[in-house]
């Protein structure tokens, strides 16, 4: 089995109103165990994405230019990063504010369209995964495949943990460069890129620091130490209660998918408990057919013998009248 393959299928499953998943993969897992076990295998083993992934792969479905910006606004900031170029980072994190905006009202759109409403809170998990693609070139290339399992969260400066986020993480599209250049970069912050470039660079960990409207002075005072620290507990408090959220948001689709086997299991008992009974009532008819059978051949030979034996007497009474 290639990976591709199990992709394509995957690519035609998160693409379905989430309410139909579970059914669509039953389907191609049976059509598939014609050809391949091992494809139906792994088609089976394929997740059902919390709410707010789908809501996401609805964009990357219906509206991939939406993520297409995204991803190129990211580029824009990485590199205005590597730039030190805090007048474009400043300009740069007021665009994705309000295309993040704009993004989770056409995810909410698009998810409504499709048979599910999105609450606030899984749009603020929805505004948090496209936050995270234009921040780590890595989550741009999971979201951007339509095959997202669970909603994202970036740090703002480590790389996205993608572990268990996307199905078939073997295949998914290619990173986005970076643009040539950034606007209004001065000579100076240009030759500082040119220097600092290969240290800036990481492919296998691409990183993206939070956008500041001031540089961070050299010694924070302890205030600004606080706040920071604030701050990041704020998140980690933030990304608990997402966690939690996505984790019972599985739980209801598990619970929802045990209810719809034992639906299965109770139809398929009463078919087997309908076939059973059919099948008794043939075993009896059969019996009582033989025995009408055998008492029909039983008859025909009494008949049979009478006949005879109506023909000797018919023959005896012939001769004697000779």
């Amino acid at each position: 089995m290639e990976d591709e393959v199990l992709a394509e299928v995957a690519n035609q499953l998160y693409a379905k109103p989430l309410d139909d998943f579970v059914g669509a993969r039953t389907t191609a897992a049976k059509e598939a165990a014609a050809s391949d076990k091992e494809l139906a295998a792994a088609v089976r083993a394929l997740p059902k994405p919390s709410v707010a992934a789908w809501a996401v792969n609805m964009l990357a479905v219906h509206q991939p230019d939406v993520l297409a910006q995204l991803t190129e606004l990211g580029g824009r900031m990485r590199a205005a990063q590597a730039s030190l170029d805090a007048a474009s980072l400043r300009d740069l994190g007021r665009e994705r504010r309000t295309s993040l905006s704009a993004a989770v009202e056409t995810a909410r759109s698009v998810a409504q369209e499709n048979g599910r409403a999105i609450s606030d809170a899984m749009a603020g998990d929805v505004e948090e995964t496209l936050r995270a693609l234009t921040a780590d070139e890595g989550a741009a290339a999971a979201v951007r495949s339509g095959r997202l399992l669970k909603t994202l969260l970036a740090d703002g400066v480590n790389a996205v943990d993608l572990d268990g986020t996307v199905a078939v993480p073997s295949v998914l599209p290619p990173a986005a460069a970076a643009p040539a250049s950034v606007p209004a970069a001065s000579a100076g912050s240009q030759a500082r890129t040119t220097a600092a470039a290969p240290q800036q660079r990481k492919p296998a960990k691409p990183r993206l620091e939070a956008v500041r409207q001031t540089p961070r002075p050299a010694s924070p005072p302890a205030l600004e130490r606080a706040r920071a620290a604030l701050t990041e507990a704020q998140a980690a408090e933030a990304g608990t209660a997402r966690a939690a959220r996505e984790l019972q948001d599985q739980a209801n689709d598990i619970r929802t998918e045990i209810a719809e086997l034992l639906q299965e299991t109770a139809d398929l008992r009463a078919r087997l408990r309908t076939a059973e009974e059919q099948l008794e009532r043939s075993k009896k008819r059969l019996a009582a057919t033989v025995a009408e059978a055998k008492q029909a051949v039983r008859a025909a030979d009494k008949a049979g013998r009478t006949a005879v034996l109506a023909q000797e007497r018919v023959l005896r009474l012939g001769n004697t009248r000779d």
